[in-house]
Order: C-alpha cells, then sequence, then structure tokens
C-alpha cells in the first residue's frame, strides 16, 4: 500500500476544512474513504466508540492525527486519506490537531509493517505539519509524499 497512490486512488486529500470539533473532524477524514467504498460508514463509528474508550491514541505528533479503526470494523481495503483544517480542533486530551491521516487497513501487519513507516517518513519532514497546511492542492500535498520517500524510514521499501 503506497501512500501516494492510496490517495490518488481514493481521491482522498481535501484541505482547508472547517470542523466543529474532534467527531466532525474524524468524519471529514473518513467521508473520502466511505465514498471510495475503502470503508464502510461504520468505520467512523468504530473510531468514535474507540476514541472515547481508549482516548486519542492515534494523536502521533503535535498538531497530527491517524484516525484508524480495527479492521473488522468496516475496512474493505488499504486505504488513506488526508485532511487539513482551517481551525485545529481540541481532542479529549486537551491536544490540539489540524492535520488528520485516515488509515484504513485491511491488517494489522500492513499497519505496522507498511502504513507506520510512510507516515512517519512523511511527518519527519522539515516543518511537516506547517508544510502540509501550506498546500493547496492536492498535487502539493503528493510533491511532499513524494519527497518523504528519501527517508531512512523507507529504505528497501518499493513503490512501483
Amino acid at each position: 500500500m503506497d501512500l501516494k497512490t492510496a490517495f490518488i486512488e481514493n481521491n482522498s486529500i481535501r484541505l482547508g476544512l472547517t470542523a466543529k470539533d474532534w467527531q466532525e473532524a474524524v468524519k471529514l477524514s473518513v467521508d473520502p474513504l466511505i465514498e471510495s467504498g475503502a470503508v464502510l460508514p461504520e468505520y467512523y463509528d468504530a473510531i468514535i466508540a474507540s476514541t472515547k474508550e481508549h482516548g486519542p491514541y492515534y494523536i502521533l505528533t503535535p498538531g497530527m492525527a491517524m484516525p484508524h479503526a480495527r479492521p473488522e470494523a468496516g475496512v474493505q481495503r488499504d486505504a488513506f486519506s488526508l485532511i487539513t483544517l482551517t481551525e485545529p480542533v481540541t481532542f479529549t486530551d486537551g491536544k490540539e490537531v489540524s492535520v488528520l491521516l485516515t488509515l484504513a487497513a485491511t491488517s494489522s501487519a500492513i499497519h505496522a509493517s507498511v502504513a507506520i513507516p510512510q507516515i512517519i517518513a512523511l511527518f519527519e519532514l522539515d516543518n511537516a505539519i506547517d508544510r502540509l497546511l501550506a498546500c493547496k492542492t492536492p498535487e502539493d500535498v503528493l510533491a511532499l509524499v513524494d519527497e518523504s520517500k528519501n527517508s531512512p524510514y523507507l529504505e528497501g521499501f518499493d513503490f512501483d
């Protein structure tokens, strides 16, 4: 599962959105995956339920969250979406997030071995959050994904 290919195939980059709270932000990030058929609508419900039970365990770095739920919660195929918000939303732990990169993985192995390294590589770029927030088009985001492919986290990955 290649991050760039998943974004393109699912038409799942949405920029400059507005959300009134964290639940709406998660909904906005899951919607492209529902629209593309990558996940069923109950995937959103599973993320919300899990967040209420366990807290926002998927906030990976200040300003960025990777909402996801278990594969059996409605994942139809591996996919990613990315949204940016004009104003951050505050999660239940008080942390503010303005970039949400939602993951739909058909297995825990894909989550750990394929998805996480690509996401780390993207967010290890200098000023990654600010640069993503400055993106005006999906192509701008895809250029950052291309730049991240030089990361040592992705050594040995085949993107063809």
